[in-house]
């Protein structure tokens, strides 16, 4: 028999069931003998009765209260427990007041006892005697006592007072079942109803997971985990998926979850429904079945899509709940206008867009030697389309640099999102357009055919589209005087006369057809020669050799001439000169961009000679091999103390890249508060990197054999080096990506350096301030200081690492306590999922704790930078008195202090 109990709050969202109870034993449904075994025989006696309610029932009766020293046993039959492992006995009884009695003896109770016995069978039911009821392993549950009893005579008649008192007994595990026992110390009272009975929590579906049938646990305080499984059509959305039965057999605290899956939609909290004919669902989750977007269908059950009608499609960036759309119809009323070699197109949009706003037009262009199409190819790559010929998203393009007197053809296609989707070929609109006459283009090159003291000869190519016949060809040219000569010729060449010895001359050159003059080609420089040159030149020219020789003379001196004309044509005529850069800010180099990794380690790191090195011990251990402490002393300089990291024996090639890729890296740093490299050995074994020697070693040991020996002011600055040395590294757009406390090496002074550059990688830049490298590696992250976005995402920043910095912050401040203390990795996950940050270690001060907030914040935009930290820490140590435990964030600003408060009424 089962029975339900409502639940005891049931507005709880932690209780989420009726619980449900289990009678393995029952009087109240008796209809004959009961048959319990009772000692001694004038003790308990079995009657027929009635209840309240004047129903028959079985009862035990026992009112031995005029005898003394009363010890009357009564034994239920044997109980199977079924399983459970705490049960529970619901007592109904009426006891009658001793004090109504008359004449009774100071023996009198009105309590009796309640025993059980576990065993593995059922006992033979002649075991009696005094023997056994003194040595029984009897449990006791409890003494009970009556809360009414009953009088004799109550209003001119009996009445009688019914009690009901429930107890639970458990762990049971010895044996299958168990026997219930009664003890009557001298009470005049009735065993009106005996129920037996054990809680379990029902099976039910609860979040599409259905949890099986469960037995309540041996303690009243138990939780039993039920693991469930996703009903029909139903699948995990988060895991592991199971409910807690607790001890009153009710459900609590569920975990994980289900969810209809795509075609199905929830129906009533607990089934999942195929989506009808005509509908769709296309993900997983709590939605509910669509009708079909416009132009499209679904002709079964469960679609997860609906499939577009003919001549309708969708685009590779459309959603499942997008209509289905058309391609575009041609384009309209398109009109030109040719200028020389240039034409202007312009069009109206189509009539028909396809009903979507992703439209763009394509320019074809083709050349053509006649009025038949079969006769046009392809125009040249040197045509020019503003602002392109593709995915044009305007109605009007430009086009230059065609050939004069030639006819073309452009056809302008009008294409959108589903134009790749259709078999049929894109509509376009065709135009036939004949150039006009047009100048020249300009003149590419000159060359100098020869030289003297007073004239040079030149020559060039004819324009690479003369656009009709060139009539002649126009030189100007000027020395630093800048006073301007003119020069024509019929021929691609040309002699300038009348030069003055030994002067730089800019030349330029430019066509004329029947439309005009080209563009000037760019600037040239030529020299003429010294009067001694051209003279030792002539005395020379009988010897081939010699000639030859005095030919690089020349050579080197008109370089070297033109060399300073241009400098001081640079100097005097800005317009003349093409300009220079700037230098910029210096970027780091990812070395694994080289394609020989030797490269980037001459290229930042000192080769330094072996015998220079003298390996003393070990003092730790790395990824690639020992780490020893050493000395260095270079050829010429004094002798110094040196960490040195040395790859181990039987490398491969890529580690022997990974390790020296770390050289590369710090070679390209210089600032205080980063580690600074000495050097790197390559030519000889071991392959090693060298460093300069931090004597106190890791911050986080550091820290922890030096625990509170360090005042706050002095804990802030170490803290100010950290974040000075991060601020370089983001200056210089590099990403660290395992900042931690282990990672940051002390020196004697306690000047904190950041080291341990094996996960950095390159940031590149690409129109934004805060660019991201984007992990291809896998790998291990360090999760406990890690930023959220960059564990889920592999998304590293210099907001990433700031987040990093907050944790070194709270390692600093408890003095290297583990962050997170023992929690799983999974753990530390979840919380901060769920906005759990780290508490302020011991006498932390306020203004501290809020920047670790600052540093936690979940949106890494809202994150300070590197160098708005040092600005903080640097205002904490001019204003020591903000570092005091109890004081609040003052001058860091109203932000900082609202921030402060909201996150205490998070907590």
């Amino acid at each position: 028999a089962s029975s339900t109990s409502p639940l005891k709050d049931a507005s709880s969202p932690y209780h989420l069931l009726f619980s449900l109870t289990e009678t393995v034993m029952d009087t109240r449904t008796a209809t004959a003998e009961l048959g319990w075994i009772s000692f001694p025989a004038n003790g308990w006696e079995e009657v027929s009765g009635y209840d309240e309610n004047l129903n028959t029932i079985r009862t035990y009766q026992v009112c031995n209260v005029f005898e003394p020293s009363q010890n009357n046993w009564l034994l239920t039959t044997y109980v199977d427990r079924r399983a459970a492992q705490r049960i529970y006995v619901e007592i109904r009884f009426t006891v009658r007041d001793c004090a109504s009695i008359p004449s009774v003896l100071g023996s009198c109770k009105e309590t009796f006892n309640l025993y059980y016995l576990e065993t593995d069978r059922s006992m033979s039911d002649g075991i009696k005697g005094v023997e056994y009821w003194a040595n029984a392993p009897f449990l006791k549950v409890d003494t009970i006592a009556a809360d009414e009893s009953f009088s004799q005579v109550d209003f001119g008649g009996r009445l009688m007072k019914v009690n009901t008192e429930v107890r639970s007994f458990g762990p049971l595990s010895k044996g299958r079942g168990f026997y219930l026992a009664f003890q009557d110390l001298g009470a005049c009272m009735s065993l009106l109803a005996v129920r037996v009975f054990y809680k379990k929590c029902p099976s039910v579906v609860q979040n599409f997971a259905f949890f099986p049938e469960t037995l309540t646990g041996a303690e009243s305080t138990s939780l039993v985990i039920a693991r469930g499984s996703c009903i029909q059509n139903a699948e995990e959305v988060d895991v592991p998926i199971k409910l807690y039965c607790n001890g009153d057999g009710e459900w609590m605290v569920p975990i994980g979850s289900c969810s209809c899956k795509s075609g199905y939609e929830p129906d009533n909290g607990n089934v999942c429904r195929a989506c009808p004919q005509g509908t769709f669902k296309s993900s997983q989750g709590a939605g509910v079945c669509q009708q079909c977007p416009l132009n499209s269908r679904s002709t079964i059950e469960a679609a997860t899509l609906c499939g577009c009608r003919n001549g309708y499609y969708r685009g590779d960036m459309d959603k499942p709940e997008d209509m289905c759309t058309s391609v575009p119809s041609a384009p309209r009323n398109l009109v030109s206008v040719v200028n020389q070699t240039s034409v202007l197109l312009e069009w109206h949009t189509p009539r028909d867009t396809g009903h979507r706003e992703d439209l763009s037009y394509n320019i074809l262009c083709r050349r053509c030697h006649s009025n038949e199409r079969r006769a046009c190819q392809p125009c040249d790559d040197s045509v020019l389309f503003l602002p392109g010929k593709r995915a044009l998203k305007d109605n009007t393009v430009e086009i230059s640099k065609l050939r004069a007197h030639t006819s073309y053809t452009f056809d302008i296609q009008a294409v959108n999102g589903v134009s790749n989707k259709s078999p049929y070929p894109a509509q376009q609109l065709s135009i036939n357009i004949t150039t006009n006459q047009a100048a020249p283009s300009v003149v590419p090159i000159m060359h100098q055919v020869s030289s003297t003291s007073r004239s040079f000869s030149l020559s060039w190519p004819p324009p690479e589209q003369p656009n009709g016949i060139i009539l002649d060809y126009e030189i100007r040219y000027y020395d630093k005087s800048c006073f301007s000569h003119c020069s024509t010729s019929e021929t691609p060449n040309v002699i300038l006369e009348g030069l003055r010895p030994g002067t730089g001359y800019a030349v330029q050159v430019r066509a004329r057809t029947v439309a005009g003059f080209g563009s000037y080609s760019k600037e040239m420089l030529f020299q003429t020669l010294t009067d001694d040159e051209y003279k030792s030149e002539l005395g020379q020219q009988l010897s081939l050799i010699a000639g030859s020789l005095v030919g690089g003379v020349c050579i080197v001196s008109i370089v070297a001439i033109a060399i300073i004309c241009s400098r001081y044509l640079t100097l005097t005529f800005p317009t003349l000169s093409e300009g220079h850069s700037s230098p910029g800010v210096k970027i780091y180099i990812d070395p694994y961009t080289y394609e020989d990794p030797n490269e980037a380690v001459h290229e930042f790191a000192k080769e330094i000679e072996s015998s220079c090195v003298k390996i003393e011990e070990v003092i730790g251990s790395g990824e690639f091999g020992e780490v020893y402490k050493g000395r260095l002393k270079p050829l010429g300089k004094k002798e110094i103390l040196v960490a040195i990291k040395t790859l181990k024996v039987g490398y491969s090639e890529r580690q022997r890249r990974d390790f020296l890729a770390e050289a590369s890296i710090m070679g390209q740093f210089d600032q205080p508060n980063i580690i600074r490299l000495e050097g790197v050995v390559t030519k000889s074994r071991p392959t090693m990197i060298i460093t300069e020697f931090m004597e106190n070693g890791a911050l986080d040991s550091f820290l922890r054999q030096n625990d509170g020996q360090f005042p706050v002011i002095q804990l802030v600055g170490m803290l100010r080096g950290i974040a000075s040395g991060m601020r370089y590294l983001a200056e210089m757009s590099y990403v660290h990506r395992d900042l931690a406390a282990r990672n940051i090496l002390v020196n004697s002074n306690l000047v904190c350096k950041v080291s341990d550059f094996g996960l950095s990688r390159y940031l590149e830049d690409e129109d934004t301030s805060d660019p991201t490298y984007t992990s291809s590696l896998g790998g291990k992250i360090p999760v406990r200081w890690t930023a959220p976005e960059a564990i889920a995402y592999r998304k590293f920043t210099s907001a990433s690492d700031v987040w990093s910095y907050g944790i070194v912050t709270w390692e600093v401040m408890s003095y290297g306590e583990r962050p997170y203390w023992d929690m799983s990795n999974q753990d530390v996950i979840n919380a901060i999922e769920q906005d759990f940050r780290l508490p302020a270690p011991m006498d932390c001060p306020v203004v501290l704790h809020q920047l670790m907030l600052d540093c936690w914040q979940k949106d890494r935009n809202a994150r300070p930078k590197f160098h708005d930290i040092v600005s903080m820490l640097d205002k904490m140590i001019r204003n020591p008195a903000s570092l005091k435990a109890g004081t609040n964030n003052i001058g860091l600003g109203l932000a900082g202090t609202q921030r402060h408060l909201h996150t205490q009424i998070r907590r």
